[in-house]
């Protein structure tokens, strides 16, 4: 099940951060990044986002979030986590498809690690287009995606 998050509600932020951790953690050694500044967000970072959260629980467990980014002309795809034990079972899949059903615009986009494999495999098979490869200042190379909806 998929509903939205009160992430000013610090009790909720714990939890959501916590899924952040374990799932960022898992991303950095993908990428082998010493410094990976996701696992550096303080729960200020989740409280005073004006950004959306998006939960998806597993038995009220909460397995994977999304953090959502809605511009005028499109939506950004800010986070998008899944606990490790709950990995492989399509909950990245069900959220991005959440999205697509629940915003209207005309623009999809997402960023990850260019070594993250799972989630790339994820923005491609949901649709998405690759769209250009950058470093970041972090010494982590990135991958932005697009995927236009008319």
């Amino acid at each position: 099940m998929i509903k939205k998050l009160d992430h000013q509600n610090i009790a909720t932020a714990r939890k959501i951060r916590a899924v952040f951790q374990v799932s960022y953690a898992v991303e950095a050694e993908l990428l082998k990044a010493a410094d990976f500044p996701p696992l550096k967000r303080p729960l200020e970072g989740f409280t005073g986002s004006s950004n959306e959260f998006f939960g998806f629980f597993e038995e009220k467990e909460l397995a994977g979030v999304m953090e959502i980014d809605e511009k005028k002309d499109s939506v950004h795809i800010q986070s998008l986590v899944v606990q490790p034990k709950f990995f492989r079972k399509g909950i990245g899949k069900k959220l991005v498809d959440f999205a697509f059903s629940n915003y209207k615009t005309k623009l999809f986009t997402v960023e990850t690690g260019a070594a993250n494999g799972p989630a790339t495999n994820l923005y491609l098979q949901t649709g998405f287009t690759k769209l250009e490869e950058f470093d970041t200042d972090h010494g982590i190379r990135k991958v932005r995606f697009e995927k236009p909806f008319i």
